[in-house]
């Protein structure tokens, strides 16, 4: 009997640990404030007013560098209707992160947390895998994770309008 109780409470917290995985839908977007390359700070709240993806990445992870060119293309389409995007750059070396922003032509916000994993950005998103994106409204709360394609188009065009 005590086996089972144990059981069960282990269950309930794993439960309530997964709940709590990741910043949930339609909650205020939590401030994330990193230095770009030229070491200036940059705000995530700096966007309000814009739909923003926050897109955690890092130089060497294959799937992320596939989707800044996903990106890139849609990017100039919706970029002068009020979509930003707000790269965080997972990179604990400085150099990598610089190169692979110039190697994939990113011309959108780029920041570095380069504590890899255990960046404190990571942390408060509690980011477990990259690439993860988040779409915020123009209010600043998230509406979306993990868009494919058509899908962050579709966003995008019920946010901004046609």
């Amino acid at each position: 009997m005590q086996f089972r109780k144990l059981l069960f409470i282990g269950f309930c917290l794993l439960v309530c640990f997964k709940s709590k995985a990741q910043p949930h839908f339609g909650d205020m977007a939590p401030e994330i404030a990193l230095p770009a390359a030229s070491g200036d700070t940059i705000k995530l709240s700096s966007l309000k007013g814009k739909v923003v993806l926050i897109d955690f990445w890092a130089s060497w992870c294959g799937p992320c560098r596939i989707s800044n060119k996903k990106l890139l293309k849609l990017y100039p389409e919706f970029h002068k209707k009020g979509f930003e995007i707000y790269g965080v750059s997972l990179d604990k070396d400085k150099a990598d992160w610089q190169k692979a922003v110039g190697k994939d032509k990113i011309t959108w916000l780029q920041v570095n947390d380069n504590g890899g994993w255990d960046a404190p950005t990571a942390v408060t998103w509690r980011v477990d895998q990259i690439p993860t994106s988040y779409l915020v409204d123009q209010t600043g709360r998230l509406v979306a994770m993990d868009l494919d394609d058509k899908g962050l188009k579709k966003a995008l065009k019920d946010l901004l309008g046609d």
